[in-house]
């Protein structure tokens, strides 16, 4: 009786676990503030709509993430989502999901190729070439039209930064008195800007703007200069993302500009499209979330956010 009575539990346990709908989710970082964010509203929303989310950590490599796709491809998980480490190597991955037959969200990285051109494959981020123009005209603005910019890249591989980048270079055009004097790449990671930043203070030349691809660089810059003794009025620094972080240096009167990259708009957007997707319904293909310019002006409209 007690075997019957097991088996029975036993049954039930994996009816239970065979009915669960699951989302499988690659992030290409854990450890990057906007991304934890974005994964905590991508939890939150999984929740709210009853589903299990699982989160794999690609660590910045391209085969680790695709090995993660076949994993959850494999396991037959109902939809899929990934951030993207290389928006250039994503075809791989969108053909393991489309030959599984599970639908495919990328979140926050847009991929290059024509993933999206698949039926069961969308996107859902921000159009990211505006983030780096408003970034840049407010720059250009607090700046009254001239001054010597250098400009901190992201990840190379990374859409989002030459997409943010060309943005930047855009509102050259309008302030001939703007001068790019150099362009680098810390990828978007704040220990890496601090080591940039400390190499232009050494070289000597002069910079009256950093314009950061992401908050973390922008952070980075301002603790180099911090060290250095450099005021935040001398040098003004620019970040995209609009991480807590970054509104609190904003605050204390350090980061003079960012930009809100919606977190919640995008995590809690790609689970609500990877269900839609699952359950059948129509959705569209890119899904655009809207970035917002933060400025000492109107900081205090996202520190209650």
């Amino acid at each position: 009786m007690k075997r019957l009575l097991l088996g029975a539990a036993l049954a039930t346990l994996c009816s239970t676990s065979a009915m669960a709908q699951t989302i499988g989710v690659s992030v290409a970082y854990f450890d990057d503030n906007f991304l934890t964010s974005m994964r905590n509203a991508m939890q939150a929303e999984a929740e709210s709509q009853g589903w299990d989310i699982q989160f794999l950590d690609a660590q910045g490599d391209i085969g680790r993430q695709l090995s993660q796709t076949q994993s959850l491809a494999a396991q037959g998980v109902d939809a899929i989502i990934i951030n993207p480490v290389d928006t250039a190597a994503t075809g791989m991955m969108t053909q393991a999901a489309v030959e599984s037959g599970i639908p495919l969200v990328y979140v926050n990285r847009q991929p290059e190729g024509d993933d999206l051109d698949h039926e069961g494959v969308a996107f859902v981020g921000s159009e990211q070439r505006v983030a780096g123009e408003l970034q840049m005209q407010a720059l250009a603005e607090r700046l009254g039209g001239e001054g010597r910019v250098a400009v901190m890249l992201g990840e190379l591989s990374s859409s989002a930064t030459h997409e943010r980048t060309a943005g930047v270079e855009s509102v050259f055009d309008a302030y001939p008195g703007l001068e790019l004097v150099d362009m680098q790449t810390a990828d978007y990671q704040r220990t890496e800007a601090i080591d940039l930043m400390n190499n232009w203070i050494v070289g000597g030349e002069r910079i009256d703007a950093i314009a950061a691809n992401n908050d973390e660089m922008a952070l980075g810059a301002l603790i180099a200069m911090k060290q250095s003794g450099i005021s935040p009025a001398d040098i003004l620094v620019g970040g995209i993302d609009a991480t807590r972080d970054a509104l609190d240096a904003m605050q204390r009167g350090e980061l003079a500009v960012s930009v809100f990259q919606d977190p919640v708009g995008q995590g809690g957007g790609a689970v609500e499209v990877a269900i839609d997707l699952a359950n059948g319904e129509p959705v569209e293909s890119i899904n655009m979330v809207p970035f917002q310019l933060v400025t000492p002006d109107n900081l205090d409209d996202f520190l209650t956010n």
